[in-house]
């Protein structure tokens, strides 16, 4: 089964931002840079990550204000998007704290590889700016808390970019599971593909163009390897969550979303299949010169309501290799970014679902594209269709999911406490230890 892929996804539902939108900015919880702008005045927007993911954002969001700075530790991304897509205009930073002094600045987008995300919002949150930050959003499950926290400290406007939460079909997807259309759900089955196997890669010195300490972060120090960083950094739990994360924060957030369990989490997550690229030992590799993230896998996370989430890599047996399948009492359909299937579907024409529905969904907004909705709660200072906290839980059962896998075990889990149940070495991986200078406090 073919699928939409997520730069094709975001091409589609960037569609409908309108260039010539001027924000009015509300009168509380403003920048100082918004405080002196006048009604019509575009927001003055500051882009750090300048890869794919964050030329993808920069496109998405140049409608909405204006791009007058860029930030990138490796030259080459920050020089090319400044040259193809801002004419070379704005000011190009190696050193995020630098485009976050500009005290102009009123909105951030960070795209930059997972371990740096935590820790650039936090800056970007105490100084001010409103976010919008790539996916997953945390590293670990105390990065999430942390974030949390800040974001209501802060009272800044903070959008995650999972943007399958402004489509039209997951949203539909959402509202026949949630309004009772399959009966009780009992089940449901996620696809989100496997990790990538590599070879032995060669170990040699950065190129010039790359500040390769600064790239590690947080993350041990270890010699350079190109697949490390870049594209590839997604296949090495140093720096993300393999597929877990990588889909995962799509996939179960929308799964999470539909069975009502958006603010809460998984009582027990079980590893029923799992291969590993690398041998671990208590929990780490025990290799350090290949990708070493799960390259399959099935994980069952049971839930309170009495639904149980199946998290695979594939679900060959039901005709699918990406996608949310929910099954329920009497009935069971198929979302994903390519199709919405199945009777309760085709039962739409005779019995359409509530307009109503679907404002509660939107939060009251209007049906919007998802950097659209992020610009709209900017100007009203609403909440996101994305948030912080609902993103956080549904991201905690996958790095839950990563958990059980590296550590070989089933986990208990009380989403009230935010704590493993009897398990104090499984608790302690709810954080990891961070390289001195790069900690995320």
């Amino acid at each position: 089964m073919t699928h939409t892929t997520r730069r094709d996804f975001l091409q589609l539902t960037t569609l409908a931002a309108a260039s010539s939108l001027m924000p009015v900015w509300s009168s509380s919880n403003r920048t100082l840079a918004q405080e002196a702008k006048s009604p019509n005045e575009r927001p003055k927007i500051g882009c750090i990550g300048n890869g794919g993911m964050g030329t993808g954002d920069a496109n998405a969001i140049k409608g909405y204000g204006d791009i007058v700075a860029l930030c990138d530790v490796d030259t080459n991304r920050s020089g090319n998007l400044n040259e193809k897509l801002l004419g070379g205009k704005a000011e190009v930073f190696g050193e995020y704290r630098k485009l976050l002094d500009r005290k102009d600045i009123d909105i951030v987008t960070i795209s930059t590889p997972d371990h740096w995300h935590t820790r650039i919002c936090l800056a970007a949150l105490r100084a001010g700016k409103d976010v919008h930050c790539q996916k997953p959003l945390t590293l670990t499950i105390n990065e999430g808390k942390l974030l949390c926290k800040v974001v209501k400290e802060t009272k800044r406007v903070m959008q995650v970019g999972t943007q399958q939460r402004s489509d039209d079909r997951f949203q539909k997807a959402v509202a026949i599971a949630r309004e009772g259309r399959i009966g009780k759900i009992q089940k449901v089955h996620i696809a989100i593909g496997g990790g990538d196997k590599g070879p032995t890669f060669k170990k040699t010195p950065p190129p010039a163009h790359l500040n390769w300490d600064v790239w590690l972060g947080q993350a041990p120090l270890v010699d350079y390897i190109e697949q490390r960083c870049h594209n590839n950094f997604r296949w090495w739990y140093e720096y993300s969550g393999g597929k877990m994360t990588d889909w995962g924060a799509h996939h179960v957030d929308i799964a999470q979303w539909g069975i009502g369990m958006e603010g809460s989490g998984p009582i027990s997550v079980e590893v029923l299949e799992c291969t590993h690229p690398v041998p671990f030992e208590k929990g780490h590799p025990t290799i350090d010169d290949t990708y070493n993230t799960a390259t399959a896998f099935k994980v069952k996370a049971t839930f309170a309501n009495g639904v149980e989430m199946f998290i695979r890599d594939k679900c060959d047996d039901l005709g699918f290799d990406n996608g949310v399948m929910f099954e329920g009492a009497t009935a069971r359909f198929f979302v994903n970014r390519g199709k919405l299937t199945g009777a309760p579907v085709e039962e739409l024409d005779k019995n359409p679902l509530s307009e109503d529905v679907f404002k509660a969904m939107r939060k009251g907004k209007n049906r919007d594209n998802h950097m659209g909705n992020f610009i709209a709660c900017v100007k009203d200072r609403g909440e996101t269709q994305s948030d912080v906290f609902s993103h956080h839980r549904n991201l905690t059962t996958c790095h839950l999911s990563n958990i059980a896998m590296r550590l070989g075990r089933t986990l208990k889990w009380n989403p009230e406490t935010e704590q493993m149940i009897g398990d104090d070495e499984a608790n302690a991986w709810q954080g990891r230890e961070q390289r001195k200078g790069y900690e995320v406090a």
